[in-house]
């Protein structure tokens, strides 16, 4: 993946006006930085703004995506990027969703519980 540049697509994904390429392009985020090898990748890109805008979308596979690859994203080299009052301010109303975003509510408090709380 990281030979072929596919992070750098995905993160081009999230730029893009299209819904369906924002979604597509978190989502590969996602299910790749949880290896620290993609996340350092990710991470020089400037991936973490991205990743951070995609909290706001109308899209609740976006918004999943986005908590999940923040969860792995976010260490000591990289809180000072994430863990801004805004980001906690929107991750912590996930973390009070009702029961219609239990997935929310659930990765939202695991950010929270990994990050903050701990």
């Amino acid at each position: 993946m990281r030979q072929l540049n596919i992070l750098e697509l995905f993160l081009d994904c999230i730029t893009e006006p299209n819904e369906r390429l924002i979604e597509f392009g978190i989502g590969g985020i996602c299910n790749s930085c949880a290896d620290p090898a993609n996340a350092s990748v990710i991470t020089h890109c400037g991936g973490i703004p991205l990743v951070i805008q995609c909290l706001s979308s109308p899209v609740k596979n976006t918004v999943n995506y986005a908590l999940g690859a923040l969860y792995y994203l976010c260490n000591p080299s990289t809180k000072k990027d994430i863990l801004k009052p805004e980001v906690l301010k929107a991750v912590r109303e996930y973390a009070v969703a009702g029961d219609a975003n239990t997935s929310f509510r659930n990765l939202a408090n695991a950010f929270l519980d990994k990050h903050v709380n701990s």
